[in-house]
């Protein structure tokens, strides 16, 4: 049992290597030699490529047994490396969506989101209260109004739903449940989370885990587009692959942050009551925000449960 154990969760964790970082470390491989042959100057000239490859596959080297072993493994070793230096990238890609301004670049990218909020919400008031004026004097032109009104606010809730305090959506995105929360029921969800982790179902935790891996997936995927983008210094082609890459990355990585971040607070909704009957926690007829407060000071250690 104990054998057949391992050999499944070997087999996973090959596949999962395979999947994640073998076969895309291949590829780039198999580009940056695209890259190196053909250079600029040759950029579409696939019969240069093909004469390449039929002078490596004649030459007396190939021949041998022990010199197409050495390549093999040399070309898994460089794909796993490749594949390594991505997955650190995405890290620090991941990393990057959800700084806090600190530092000169990350403030500016901060100041400048706020600012364009900020400019879109007075633009969205602005256009409500001509909408609501035009409905109340029976204008002609009040649904054409209104309509105007929800682009404004399509135009704000794009930039975010608050006010920024990020450098990047994701972070406020990810950052919103905990704000939202101690707002509203003075719960700090940095304290309660592993409590209420603990109090979650095992299809809830799984589909946290899931919005989770696509993130991080997401920012990998940046990581891979930017080392295209390298790539295309050598051979312009790349650019688009990288382009691709990095605009699917950052898209993606919104979606899942969004479904992180709404998972996040619905499992904190639903489970803080549950969180107060856990650690004895007197919660019938209690206002939220009192409850709140009350397991915000047992969590950071200041108080003892009645």
């Amino acid at each position: 049992m104990t054998s057949g154990f391992l050999s499944a969760l070997g087999g996973r964790i090959a596949e999962r290597w395979l999947a994640a970082l073998a076969l895309p470390g291949l590829l780039f491989l198999s580009v940056l030699t695209t890259a190196m042959v053909l250079g600029h100057e040759h950029w579409s000239d696939l019969e240069r490529l093909r004469a390449w490859l039929d002078t490596m596959a004649e030459s007396p080297a190939s021949r041998s047994a022990g010199t197409v072993v050495l390549v093999a493994a040399g070309v898994l070793a460089g794909a796993a490396v490749a594949g390594a230096a991505a997955q650190s990238l995405g890290t620090g890609v991941e990393l990057l969506w959800c700084a806090e301004p600190y530092g000169p670049v990350l403030r500016y990218l901060a100041d400048r989101r706020s600012r364009r909020w900020r400019a879109a919400d007075a633009a969205f008031r602005t256009a409500l209260v001509a909408a609501g004026r035009a409905r109340i004097e029976g204008a002609d032109d009040a649904d054409r109004l209104a309509d105007v009104a929800e682009r404004r606010y399509a135009d704000r809730d794009r930039i975010g739903a608050t006010a920024p305090r990020h450098p990047f959506g994701t972070g406020d995105r990810l950052a919103a449940p905990a704000q939202r929360l101690w707002r509203a029921h003075r719960l700090d969800l940095a304290a309660a989370w592993p409590h209420l982790w603990l109090l979650a179902s095992d299809g809830t935790r799984a589909e946290l885990q899931a919005a989770r891996v696509r993130l991080t997936a997401s920012a990998r995927l940046c990581a891979w587009g930017a080392g295209y983008l390298v790539l295309a210094l050598w051979w312009w082609p790349a650019a688009l692959a990288g382009a691709v890459a990095v605009a699917a990355g950052v898209r993606r990585g919104r979606a899942a942050a969004e479904a992180f971040a709404e998972l996040t607070g619905a499992l904190a909704d639903l489970h803080v009551r549950d969180l107060a009957t856990a650690l004895g926690v007197e919660h019938e007829g209690v206002d939220d925000r009192v409850l709140g407060e009350h397991l915000t000071r047992l969590l950071r250690k200041e108080t003892r449960p009645a």
